[in-house]
Formats: C-alpha cells, sequence, structure tokens
C-alpha cells in the first residue's frame, strides 16, 4: 500500500482510488449480469425472498455502503483497514447507484426510460471522483496561492463566489454544469452567464414577461438536445443496455 502512494498516487489518495475503481466495476459487472438475465443467458437469475418478494441488489448495496462508510470512520489513516473499507464503499455505492433510478421513483423502472437517469448518476459520480483523484478541489480552493490560502477571508470569499455561480447555474436548470462547476470553477461561470433553459425556475422567474428571451431559450434548448440526445443516448445504452419500448398508447373511442 505504501509503495502505490509513493510511486503511484499522491499520499492518501489510495482509499479513494480503490473506491473509484471498485465503484465502476461493480456497477460494470452488475449491468453485465442484469442483462444476461434480462436475455435468458448464463446461470444467473433474479434472487427473491421470502413470499415471492424480489431482492433488488440496491438493498445489499446499502449494507455494503454503511459497512464501508462505517469501517472508513472507524479504522483510522494508516493501514491496510481503510483501503478495505473503501473497497468495500465502492461495492456498496455501485450497487446502489445502479438503481438510482428506483429509490428515486419508488418503482421497478430499471429497464425503463426512466431508468436511464440511473446510468446518468452513475457515470457523473465517476467523474466527480476522479476529477477529485486527479486534483481538482471543490469550489477551487486548490487554485489560490499560498499566501491567499494563509488569509482567510481570500478562501471563504473564493468558496462563496463559485458556490453562487453554480446555485445559479442549478437554478437555470443546468445541473451538469453546476455539479461538475463544484470542482471547476470556470464551469460553474459558463453555466451561470449562459441563458436558462425552458421550464427551469430562472426562467419561470425572470423570463415571464421577457419573450424574446424566452424564445431564444426554448430555441438554443431544442437545438442542443437535438444534437446531443442521441449520442448521450447510444452511449447509455452501450454501457446499461437499450430500455424496453414503451407500449403504445390507444386512443379511447367514447
Amino acid at each position: 500500500m505504501e509503495w502505490l502512494e509513493r510511486n503511484i498516487i499522491e499520499p492518501g489518495k489510495l482509499p479513494l482510488l480503490l473506491a473509484l475503481v471498485s465503484f465502476v466495476l461493480t456497477f460494470l459487472i452488475t449491468r453485465m449480469i442484469t442483462r444476461l438475465i434480462r436475455a435468458g443467458k448464463g446461470p444467473f437469475r433474479n434472487i427473491s425472498g421470502s413470499g415471492g418478494v424480489h431482492v433488488h441488489h440496491v438493498v445489499p448495496g446499502v449494507v455494503l455502503t454503511l459497512i464501508g462508510g462505517f469501517g472508513a470512520v472507524a479504522g483510522g489513516a494508516q493501514g491496510v483497514g481503510p483501503a478495505v473499507s473503501a473497497v468495500v464503499f465502492g461495492i456498496g455505492a455501485g450497487l446502489v447507484l445502479d438503481e438510482f433510478a428506483l429509490v428515486l421513483h419508488l418503482a421497478d423502472v430499471y429497464w425503463t426510460e426512466a431508468g436511464r437517469k440511473s446510468v446518468e448518476v452513475v457515470v457523473l459520480t465517476a467523474a466527480l471522483v476522479g476529477l477529485l483523484l486527479i486534483g481538482f478541489s471543490p469550489l477551487g480552493v486548490n487554485d489560490l496561492s499560498e499566501d491567499q490560502q494563509e488569509n482567510r477571508a481570500g478562501v471563504i470569499v473564493n468558496v462563496v463566489v463559485n458556490f453562487l455561480f453554480a446555485l445559479i447555474a442549478l437554478f437555470k436548470g443546468k445541473t451538469r454544469l453546476a455539479v461538475f462547476g463544484v470542482i471547476v470553477p470556470v464551469i460553474a461561470l459558463i453555466g451561470a452567464v449562459r441563458l436558462a433553459r425552458p421550464g427551469s425556475p430562472w426562467a419561470k422567474r425572470f423570463y415571464r414577461h421577457r419573450p424574446r428571451a424566452r424564445a431564444k431559450s426554448g430555441l438554443r434548448a431544442y437545438h442542443h438536445d437535438r444534437r446531443w440526445s442521441g449520442p448521450r443516448r447510444a452511449f447509455q445504452d452501450w454501457i446499461g443496455g437499450r430500455p424496453d419500448p414503451e407500449p403504445a398508447r390507444t386512443l379511447e373511442r367514447h
């Protein structure tokens, strides 16, 4: 363990690396198994408890996340304990976020269109942890000089300003830019200065009496979604599997 921290990554970041690797591998392996179960191939089957209740893998995921989290808190900063706890935590988190959409909707939407949210959250989480691993600090504190770091007022101002940018981006409906902006300040600034998405709290509040801004916002969102929705859906299908087609709606005759 000490050799890895001396030669591969920064000291103290080995548990974070182990958690990230176990998190990603758990998600990929889980998706592979569920796709095999869905196709009726291989030895894997759904697990059912007493009374025929389907046991979702978010259940053992929550248990492993708790064990890994409490183990990391109780294990100190040195030795094998933190590394083992990080692996257990990463496995649990991978199982939980793979069924994030189920927790969000409180329904089994794993293979539906709503289930894409799980893949999106997993990719977003892995990207954020990856940024932290390579040296980015939340709210851009790592960009400060030594003199600024010694000046607590400067640190506080930097944190507050970047947090406000991220909050504005969030209210403008730019969730991804807001989340990444917490890690990379420039991204938060970009999300804060661009037009809000239609239907966002910002658009409802400030574009209500501005028809030109409302129309421009809708047009920009339309072109953005038309350009990126296809590649994003293809990427999500490649990672997590294609959702089941929605049943055709029939018109009721009176």
